[in-house]
């Protein structure tokens, strides 16, 4: 049994990932470190949770999660990536972006929101845009949360009856299910056209929220942190979190 698996087992071993954040961003704040971390993924994947325990016990001056709202008719106007730039971090910070320039290759993508014209120059330049990002001395690390369609229906029904979840409801969630196909059609592109070297995927599976937090702290901790800190951390299960290629389509290992 895997050690996130109960419980019991959740907690202890998440309280021990949260201690081994705090302690790499020490070491952050010290080395000037600059991370960035996109969270992706199908609605209801998971990915507040999963930031929330991430930033939890972090500091707040040095961390920022940032989710923006569809764009302003003027930022509609900028160049595409503009709009995200400002909040790219400084050294010593970690940002979180919840939903990121991905938008152009997924919501956008499927609900024409942009054209295609727009949406095939987004996949055309993105690599391009990481890659100075990373030459700049940045940390990205792109993650893909995964779910099935089953998980997904559950989890948007239980939004919508319970009053505490009212503020994650969106018009978006009506057509999540509706659009299954598109949405997968729309992240196999993406990912299949924007993965790299210097800037890869990994796709966590997401049906078991507290084994999927687990291991993209892990993950997490493994990417960024010294070697002190992250050699202390379990290694994420590859059954559950893996780095993106093009066999995880065809085998599915990411649901269709």
């Amino acid at each position: 049994m895997a050690k996130s698996d109960t419980d019991d087992a959740y907690e202890a071993e998440l309280a021990e990932l949260q201690l081994a954040l705090v302690r790499y961003q020490q070491h952050a704040m010290k080395a000037g470190d600059k991370v960035l971390v996109i969270f992706e993924g199908r609605d209801a994947a998971g990915k507040d949770g999963a930031i929330s325990r991430i930033t939890e016990h972090m500091s707040i001056r040095a961390t920022r999660v940032v989710a923006l709202p569809k764009p302003t008719e003027l930022e509609s106007s900028q160049w595409y990536f503009q709009r995200y730039v400002p909040f790219l971090p400084s050294a010593g910070q970690v940002v979180i972006f919840n939903r990121s320039w991905y938008n152009r290759a997924g919501v956008e993508r499927v609900m024409g929101f942009s054209s295609q014209k727009d949406q095939e120059i987004f996949l055309r330049d993105v690599p391009h845009f990481e890659e100075m990002l990373v030459e700049s001395g940045l940390k990205l690390v792109k993650i893909w949360l995964d779910i099935s369609q089953e998980e997904q229906a559950e989890r948007l029904k239980a939004r919508r009856e319970d009053p505490l979840k009212a503020l994650k409801t969106s018009p978006l969630d009506d057509v999540a299910q509706e659009k299954w196909a598109d949405y997968s059609a729309a992240r196999d592109t993406m990912l299949t056209r924007t993965h790299q070297t210097v800037s890869p995927w990994t796709c966590v599976v997401t049906d078991k929220k507290k084994v999927a937090r687990i291991n993209v702290m892990r993950h997490l901790i493994k990417t960024i942190a010294p070697k002190e800190v992250a050699d202390a951390v379990d290694a994420p299960d590859d059954k559950v979190l893996f780095p993106f290629e093009i066999g995880a389509i065809a085998e599915g290992r990411l649901n269709k």
